[in-house]
C-alpha cells in the first residue's frame, strides 16, 4: 500500500470515528500501521483555570487500550516528569523526539524516561503539541518505531500530515460531547436540538438541515442559503467559506474536514462551523447523495437536564432517569456506573427498562428522547 494510499484510509477512519467513540482503537492501530511506530498516547491538557490537567484518550498499542500505563504515568511520574515544563512550550505543531527534552544527565537519571517509558515503549518516541484557541492543547506521543533503525523521513512526513486531520477529529468530538450529540451517529444528527447541522451533496447543495440550522439560515445571520447553496452572511468570509466547504466535497482527493469562526451580521456572538466528509455508507435523499456533512455551533452551553423532570416527563424511574441523563450528557455506561457505584450491567439492564417503557431500541434513541424533554423545558 503507498503512502497516499494509507493517508487516505486514514482520514477516512477519522472521519467515521467522529461520530463513533468505538472505531478511534481501530484509526490508531491503522495510523501505528502506516507510521510504522508500536503506539501511540493521545490527550487533551486542560485550559485555565485548571490548566495542566491530563485528559487522557487513550494510550492504544495496535489498536489495545492500556489503561494501566496511562494512569501509573498519571499518579507517579507526570508530577515529576522533567519534560513536561518543556513540552508545554514547544510551538504549536513542532513535533520532537522524545530524547531531546531531556538533558543528558537526565537521561541517564530520570524516573519518568528510564521507568515510566520503557513500560510504555516510548523511549525513542516523538511528540507534539497542538495548541488550541481556549488555551487548552492536544498532546500526541508517539511509542518507539518498529523498526530499530530509528525514526525514517517519510514515517516523520507522514504523521506530521496527520496533525491537522487529528486536530479536527479533536474539535469536531468535542462539539458533539459539548452539544450532547456524542451518542448519535452521522445519520442521526437531524434530531439534535441544539446543534445546526446541514448536509450537502457533492455540488454543495443543502441536502437536508434541522430546524436549529434551517433557523439560522432563514435569519441570514451567519449563513444563508441562496439558491439551496450554503454561504457565509459576512462578505469578507464568503471566499474561505466557499474554499473550506469545497475541500471536503469530491473531486478533492483526499476530502478534509475543517472549521473557521463565522461572524454575523448582527452584534451576536460568532459561532463555530465544521465541515467534514460523511464516511462510511452514504445517505441516499432520492438521486442526490450526501457526501458533507455542516455543523453549527453557537456559544453558550446546553441547560442541565434535571433526571426529576425527565423522569416524570417519560416515565421512568429516577434510576433510569439519573443514567439516560447522563448518557445524553456524553458519559459512557462505564462513566456512569462509576458515578452511581453500580456495576455496567446493572446500567445495561436499567437502559433495557427504559427502552421497553419508550419502545425505542438503542441509546441514540434515548438520548434523542431525553434532549427533546430538554428542548420543551
Amino acid at each position: 500500500m503507498s503512502t497516499q494510499d494509507a493517508f487516505e484510509r486514514i482520514l477516512a477512519a477519522f472521519y467515521d470515528a467522529m461520530f463513533d467513540e468505538a472505531l478511534w482503537p481501530a484509526t490508531s492501530a491503522l495510523i501505528d500501521e502506516a507510521c510504522g511506530m508500536q503506539g501511540s498516547a493521545l490527550a487533551i491538557v486542560t485550559r485555565p483555570p485548571v490548566a495542566g490537567k491530563l485528559r487522557f484518550v487513550g494510550m492504544y498499542y495496535r489498536g489495545e487500550r492500556h489503561a494501566a500505563l496511562e494512569q501509573a504515568y498519571r499518579d507517579l511520574y507526570q508530577h515529576i516528569d522533567e519534560s513536561v515544563p518543556r513540552y508545554r512550550t514547544l510551538p504549536d505543531s513542532h513535533v520532537v523526539h522524545t530524547t531531546a527534552l531531556y538533558t543528558t544527565q537526565e537521561l541517564k537519571t530520570s524516573p519518568a524516561y528510564n521507568e515510566a517509558m520503557p513500560r510504555a515503549r516510548s523511549q525513542d518516541g516523538l511528540k507534539v503539541r497542538l495548541v488550541e484557541p481556549d488555551g487548552s492543547h492536544i498532546a500526541w506521543a508517539t511509542a518507539d518505531p518498529v523498526t530499530r533503525d530509528g525514526w525514517s523521513t517519510p514515517q516523520v512526513a507522514l504523521f506530521r500530515g496527520l496533525l491537522p486531520h487529528l486536530r479536527q477529529f479533536v474539535r469536531v468530538r468535542q462539539a458533539l460531547i459539548r452539544t450532547s450529540a456524542l451518542h448519535a451517529a452521522a445519520t442521526d444528527l437531524l434530531d439534535t436540538p441544539r446543534l445546526g447541522v446541514i448536509y450537502l451533496d457533492r455540488s454543495a447543495q443543502i441536502v437536508a438541515a434541522n430546524d436549529r440550522a434551517r433557523h439560522l439560515l432563514r435569519r441570514g445571520d451567519g449563513v444563508s442559503d441562496r439558491d439551496g447553496l450554503l454561504q457565509a452572511s459576512v462578505l469578507t468570509e464568503r471566499t474561505r467559506f466557499a474554499q473550506l466547504v469545497a475541500a471536503a466535497l469530491p473531486p478533492a482527493r483526499p476530502p478534509v474536514s475543517g472549521s473557521m469562526l463565522l461572524r454575523r451580521v448582527s452584534l451576536a456572538p460568532g459561532f463555530v462551523v465544521h465541515v467534514t466528509p460523511v464516511g462510511g455508507p452514504q445517505l441516499d435523499f432520492g438521486a442526490r447523495q450526501v457526501v458533507a456533512l455542516v455543523l453549527l455551533v453557537e456559544p453558550g452551553t446546553p441547560p442541565r437536564l434535571d433526571p426529576e423532570v425527565v423522569a416524570a416527563a417519560l416515565g421512568l424511574t429516577l434510576v433510569e432517569s439519573h443514567i439516560a441523563v447522563r448518557l445524553a450528557e456524553g458519559r459512557t455506561v462505564r462513566e456512569i456506573a462509576a458515578a452511581l457505584g453500580r456495576n455496567p450491567s446493572a446500567v445495561y439492564w436499567h437502559l433495557k427498562q427504559s427502552y421497553q417503557k419508550l419502545g425505542i431500541a438503542r441509546q441514540a434513541d434515548l438520548v434523542r428522547v431525553v434532549l427533546s424533554v430538554a428542548a420543551f423545558g
